[in-house]
């Protein structure tokens, strides 16, 4: 579904109606990966009303000449859920980038939001400035590796911690047909400027104090977990693991796990436990 008005026109899309969640993607990919992620959890007889955003420059959500800074990128998810969620509770959930923008949504909205889950979240903005591991395969499949073009190949091995076929497929329909969509000059020009951080520190804001949950992937060499940790005293009542064989795929590759921790999270957050 498309909304537009006068500041903003942005790509969503929802299912199950009840407790709102937000689920915001990371950066390059669109909606579809977070709801490959997390649609299996859910059946229709369960009050959650998931609403899976496009990024603006990402996805179906266009570019806007106005967002020049990660500070500008929040206050268009701000937008977002002014135009969707007007006054109303709900959950939050974000993975990488997404999570960075999660963390900053506490400083205006934390009154609103009843629960947090931070999926590999982005933690420290600049790359350099991450403690990242070493990118290292745990699984791989020889057999499909050869099948892939170079390109595929490359992008494929880059990132995944486990690379079989089954993962390659997820990977494909999820992530590599929503990167083709992507403005890459237009995150390439904030970072350029200096303006992928935001302006104001968001681990010295007030902790949050309702039930929250930080996935992180052991192997994950983009925004590593050692980062994450820290984030604990700002999250009093956060679950936190390090998943093992799972890097920044970690959905992918620990999908029994993290649907496991997804529902006790929701048990303790949302209108009621998933079974």
């Amino acid at each position: 579904m498309l909304y537009s008005n006068d500041y903003i026109t942005f790509n969503y899309e929802e299912a199950g109606e009840g407790q709102p969640i937000l689920i915001l993607h990371g950066n390059g990919p669109d909606h579809r990966m977070m709801m490959g992620c997390l649609e299996p959890l859910f059946t229709s007889g369960q009050q959650y009303r998931r609403i899976y955003v496009d990024l603006p420059g990402m996805g179906r959500t266009p570019a806007a000449d106005w967002i020049r800074s990660s500070d500008d990128m929040l206050r268009a998810v701000e937008m977002m859920i002014e135009a969707l969620l007007p006054g109303e509770r709900f959950l939050l959930v974000g993975q990488s980038y997404g999570g960075y923008l999660a963390r900053g949504l506490l400083r205006n909205y934390a009154d609103l939001i009843d629960g947090v889950f931070l999926l590999c979240p982005c933690v420290i903005a600049e790359m350099r400035d991450r403690e990242l591991p070493q990118h290292q395969a745990a699984v791989y499949d020889k057999e499909l590796l050869e099948e892939l073009s170079e390109a595929e190949r490359d992008e494929f091995t880059s990132i995944a911690v486990v690379q079989t076929r089954t993962a390659w497929e997820r990977f494909n329909r999820e992530i590599v047909s929503a990167l083709q969509l992507a403005d890459d000059g237009f995150m390439e020009r904030i970072k350029a400027a200096g303006k992928y951080p935001f302006s104001f520190d968001a681990d010295r804001m007030e902790p949050f104090l309702k039930p929250s949950l930080i996935l992180t992937g052991r192997q994950d060499s983009m925004t590593g977990y050692k980062d994450a940790w820290r984030l604990l005293d700002l999250y009093p009542h956060a679950s936190f693991a390090v998943l093992d064989r799972a890097g920044h795929n970690l959905h992918m590759e620990q999908e029994e796990l993290l649907g496991a921790m997804v529902k006790e999270w929701l048990s303790r957050a949302g209108n009621g436990m998933l079974t």
